[in-house]
């Protein structure tokens, strides 16, 4: 009974189970804590990546919806702007014609005054003493008071000006009805005989009386538009003073005297044909509703608005609400002289943060984040500026040059809602993940101890046998076996236990025989591992003879220093390095007669198979040009025929990439498919040739006849070509970053004007430092050319 009660497992605190149970309960308590407490750690942290991610994506995809928005604005405005700037120049290509043959414009004149007199006949109005032609006509013809003589007909040279610009009514009724929208098209005649030619026809110079009293005894260019017939007299004497260089001259807002709407003008100065003086203008309106209509289509979230305004910070275009929102205030700046324009400038906004906008180029495009007064409420919004093209601008006196920007201004609640809904769906996200996390935990624990409390009491019966039988092994009874019921871990040691029982038997009772065996086992083992080591030294040895054996041949066969330098007219410095005893690269330079040609190319992979493919394509370009063959094309298609051949013999699966360059006098022929070419000229300027459409590469079609093309290229004294694989530009840093083709372009023409020897040196070095330690993944190859 006393054996019995000691293989009964107990529930003491010093038992095995009860050890068992608080070690195993007690890490699995530990490690449910610490996993589930670092799980909530990790949703939290989750949580506020995902918020700030968001955040951050949200924020970024935003602002450049709204500079997107900005830029498609302004490209609207400058379209149209475009557009009126196209028929106007259309018009003044037309009259200019007529102004420069004076012969087609007599007779032109001459014609549409007999087949149409009502465009050129003048009837005097006493009451606002100006003469006019009447209604029918497709033109409206005024004639100013000082231009009619004392029997208030027009003075001759006024009669002939009226004449020769009846020629609008041919073109102008085609242009207004195409391109884009305009309020009229008209001709002003040079300052000694303003005539005023529009179409459509309108009452012009009776609006003219109610709109500008007095005009009628000035001087129309000084009254109406003072400064701007002098700037285009000084443009005629010298075309560089133009602010902008374009011939048309726009003005600001201003009231129209035949519609009363605000309009912008487009001028297009006419020249006499000497060139040194003003022949009149040709011009086209459009109303400011046209532009208005671009900007307040404008729709950003529910609030948000466009706004067009000038350098000078006046608006030109805005919709009400948006005006309201800014602070705007609108005046009409009506003087004693010159047109009426519009005055509404954000320098003169209520809102702080309006008036000090910055309006310079140099904020073209940037977010600006600014604070308004609503309602005695301080809301946060976003500015964004776009500028347009630069324009010959009229506002008074001298004409100068501006840059009209569009805005968008939107409140940020209204463009951020969408983050503020994403953040508030996370955090509640959040707490849900939280709580079930919690709950599994519990509910673990809860299924772990009831688990442990369980099996605990299955496993030490086994492990007490075990302990019992391991005492007897340990006095040396080696027949003792022990019988463990059950399948599972315990189980199993008990019988890995009599197993191991049953060879400390066996061994202890052969131990030397065993000793003996695997003695000489290991003795065979060490002869075997010998002679294989002494047969893998001779193979290496070999294989080292033949790979320094096929280097040698390959840089043989490279052009001497001596040929390079018998080369009239060029200087040619050429790097190769491989990146295996072996390299793929190809280059060389054949000369027969004055043609020069060079080549360069690029095996798939490097090695043995690819120097010898680089070996075959030397000798076949060698015996071409040995032939005479001097047709880029006929040469690269019958290489292509002869390396295709070898390669389906050879059964490899290599190919690659070969140009040539075929020199003679000052030009250069680029044929074949390979990296980019690089060309600096003598002053510094780089070009870039791809070679992408010139050829296919060599070995994989049998045929590529129908792909090669050529290119020619100028390549005169003082120019530069570099000649490159792609072991150049994909040469890696540290940080895996490219030598690339920039790089390359920077150190060349930091050289250009040094020898090619000094070109070449000078890109080695560059790129050697880029590259510092790291290993040299592919062959380099670096051809230059200078023509002396």
């Amino acid at each position: 009974m006393k054996a019995n009660d000691e293989l009964t497992p107990r529930f003491g605190l010093r038992s095995f189970r009860a050890k068992f149970v608080l070690v195993v309960g007690g890490a699995v308590l530990f490690d449910l804590l610490l996993s589930g407490g670092l799980a909530l750690w990790n949703v939290q942290k989750l949580s506020r990546d995902a918020t700030s991610e968001v955040g951050e994506g949200l924020t970024t995809a935003n602002q450049e919806y709204i500079r997107s928005y900005a830029e498609s604005t302004a490209l609207s405005v400058d379209l149209l702007l475009d557009r009126v700037h196209g028929d106007v120049k259309s018009l003044a290509g037309v009259l200019q014609a007529q102004i420069d043959d004076p012969g087609r414009q007599q007779q032109v004149g001459a014609t549409l005054s007999h087949e149409a007199p009502g465009s050129v006949k003048v009837v005097y109005d006493a009451r606002g003493d100006w003469a006019q032609n009447l209604p029918g006509a497709p033109s409206v013809v005024s004639v100013w008071g000082y231009l009619l003589g004392a029997d208030h007909t027009p003075l001759p040279g006024v009669q002939k000006e009226i004449e020769d610009s009846t020629v609008i009514d041919l073109v102008a009724p085609t242009l207004m009805a195409s391109g884009s929208s305009k309020l009229q098209m008209y001709y002003i005649g040079p300052k000694e005989r303003p005539i005023f030619r529009t179409v459509p026809y309108t009452d012009q110079a009776q609006t003219f009386d109610k709109l500008y009293p007095g005009h009628n005894k000035a001087e129309f260019w000084e009254f109406f538009f003072p400064g701007i017939y002098g700037s285009w007299q000084q443009w005629a004497r010298n075309p560089a003073s133009r602010p902008v260089p374009d011939d048309i001259t726009q003005t600001a807002p201003y009231t129209d005297a035949i519609t009363g709407k605000l309009i912008v003008s487009f001028f297009h100065p006419l020249w006499t044909r000497d060139r040194t003086g003003i022949a009149g203008t040709a011009g086209a309106d459009i109303t400011l509703d046209q532009l208005a209509e671009v900007v307040e289509r404008v729709k950003i979230a529910e609030t948000g608005f466009g706004f067009l305004t000038m350098s000078t910070g006046n608006v030109v275009a805005i919709n009400p609400s948006g005006q309201a929102i800014i602070g705007l205030k609108s005046s009409s700046d009506a003087g004693t002289q010159g047109v009426t324009g519009l005055e509404r400038s954000l320098r003169g906004s209520v809102q702080p943060a309006i008036a000090s906008l910055p309006l310079d180029q140099n904020n073209d495009g940037v977010i600006q984040h600014i604070m308004l007064d609503s309602k005695g409420e301080r809301v946060p919004y976003i500015v964004v500026l776009k500028s347009l093209k630069p324009t010959n601008l009229w506002s008074s006196g001298p004409i100068k040059s501006e840059t009209m920007s569009v805005g968008i201004v939107v409140p940020e609640r209204e463009i951020y809602a969408s983050l503020f809904a994403a953040q508030e769906s996370i955090s509640r996200a959040t707490n849900r993940i939280l709580l079930f996390q919690i709950g599994a935990i519990i509910v673990s624990l809860l299924i772990v101890f009831a688990a442990v409390l369980g099996i605990s009491k299955r496993i030490t019966a086994g492990l007490r046998a075990l302990a019992s039988a391991a005492q007897r092994l340990q006095s040396k009874d080696y027949s003792t076996r022990v019988s463990i019921p059950t399948r599972d871990e315990v189980g199993a040691a008990g019988i890995a236990f009599n197993r191991m029982a049953e060879e400390i038997s066996f061994h202890t009772e052969n131990l030397e025989q065993l000793v003996d065996e695997r003695t000489r086992e290991l003795g065979d083992a060490n002869q075997e591992i010998s002679a294989l080591n002494e047969k893998l030294r001779d193979e290496n040895v070999r294989l080292g003879a033949e790979l320094a054996v096929a280097r040698q041949i390959q840089m043989m066969v490279l052009p001497k220093p001596f040929e390079l330098e018998a080369i009239p007219g060029l200087e040619i410095a050429a790097y190769m390095r491989p990146a295996d005893e072996v390299g793929g690269d190809y280059y060389d330079v054949l000369q027969n007669g004055s043609r020069v040609k060079i080549g360069i190319g690029d095996v798939t992979g490097h090695g043995l198979e690819s120097g010898v493919l680089m070996l075959m394509v030397q000798s076949v370009a060698r015996a071409l040009q040995e032939t005479n063959e001097a047709n880029p094309h006929q040469f690269l298609d019958r290489l292509n025929r002869a390396i295709y051949k070898n390669i389906e013999r050879t059964n490899t699966d290599k190919h690659l990439s070969l140009a040539f360059l075929d020199f003679e006098d000052e030009r250069v022929t680029l044929s074949g498919q390979h990296e980019d070419v690089l060309v600096v000229r003598a002053d510094g300027e780089v070009e870039r040739i791809d070679t992408i459409d010139l050829g296919l590469p060599i070995g994989l079609e049998k045929d590529i006849s129908r792909f090669i093309a050529t290119r020619d290229v100028l390549f005169g004294s003082g120019d530069v070509i570099v000649l490159h694989t792609d072991g150049v530009t994909e040469a890696e840093d540290h940080d895996k970053r490219l030598f690339g083709f920039e790089r390359l372009c920077q150190s060349a023409r930091k050289r250009h004007g040094g020898s090619a020897e000094e070109i070449k040196t000078g890109i080695i070095e560059d790129l050697m430092a880029h590259i510092g330690i790291q290993k040299i993944h592919d062959d380099i190859t670096l051809v230059i050319i200078r023509h002396t």
